[in-house]
């Protein structure tokens, strides 16, 4: 498969899951969560199918494209886990998160992953969707939406 090929599938799982995500949490009361803003096309796509909830911004630098900057109430820069923990002690919980944190070594990747999943429970309320391109640990594994191929997105519920 080619790279271009390979990038059109990941960007359409993401796109899919995260559509679904945000049904499956329509019922619940929370915030949302985009764990790694990067260009900001993803949260460009959260604001746009849940115009009603607030979303948090959490990355180490802000270098998106200018038209997806969150409002700098809504964005904390730094490392992860001080960030989550600002949020879970200003009492903000999250209905949805979507996990996009990586330094593009598999090994390293999932260690992170495996680091900040105690921190990500934390804001999470019951119920609650994470969508991540990373194994997460200590959530429940759900199946995501169908024609996603296996792997290429994680899909996991808070109790």
């Amino acid at each position: 498969m080619s790279r271009l090929d390979s990038m059109l599938r990941r960007l359409t799982a993401q796109r899919d899951g995260l559509n679904w995500a945000a049904q499956e949490i329509s019922l619940l009361t929370g915030d949302v969560l985009d764990l790694g803003l990067g260009n900001g096309r993803t949260y460009d796509h959260l604001r746009e199918v849940m115009p009603e909830r607030r979303i948090w911004v959490i990355d180490r630098v802000l270098q998106c494209h200018p038209s997806c900057v969150p409002p700098e109430e809504n964005f904390l820069q730094g490392e992860a886990a001080p960030m989550l923990d600002r949020l879970a002690e200003g009492g903000h919980k999250l209905a949805l998160a979507h996990y996009d944190l990586g330094f593009g070594i598999k090994e390293k990747d999932v260690a992170e992953a495996a680091k900040l999943s105690p921190v990500i429970a934390r804001v999470m309320v019951p119920g609650g969707v994470i969508v991540s391109g990373q194994p997460l640990v200590g959530f429940k594994e759900i199946e995501g939406p169908k024609g996603i191929p296996e792997g290429r997105y994680m899909f996991y519920r808070a109790e």
